[in-house]
């Protein structure tokens, strides 16, 4: 059974930073796909970053040079150091994951596997 938590939210000036987390539990497939996706009330999701089975990663143009994905699979612990934040950052962040390798990596629909959400809130 595969278990994401995510922590690692809260609430930030406009400038700051914060590092989220997702912990991954049952998740043993040898490739795939795990990433972050944000939503605001209101709006659809939007995938923001995602790291592969190989290494490679990919980011929404919003978020390219201000946040960073990384993992440590030893942990097996998948991270978003967040900088820069602005006000347009604010949502709940989710970290979603699937064994299928992913050509568009960022349309949320594409990912089976989901934890229940960190609120990351920026203020001006």
């Amino acid at each position: 059974q595969v278990q994401l938590v995510e922590s690692g939210g809260g609430s930030v000036q406009s400038g700051g930073s914060l590092r989220l987390s997702c912990a991954a539990s049952g998740f043993t497939y040898s490739s795939y796909c795990i990433g972050w996706v944000r939503q605001v009330p209101g709006k659809e999701r939007e995938g923001v970053a995602v790291i592969a089975s190989d290494g490679t990663t990919t980011y929404a143009d919003s978020v390219k040079g201000r946040f960073t994905i990384s993992q440590d699979n030893a942990k097996n612990t998948l991270y978003l150091q967040m900088n820069s934040l602005k006000p347009e950052d604010t949502a709940m962040y989710y970290c979603a994951a699937t064994e299928r390798r992913l050509l568009f990596r960022l349309v949320p629909s594409m990912y089976k596997y989901w934890g229940q959400g960190t609120q990351v809130t920026v203020s001006s």
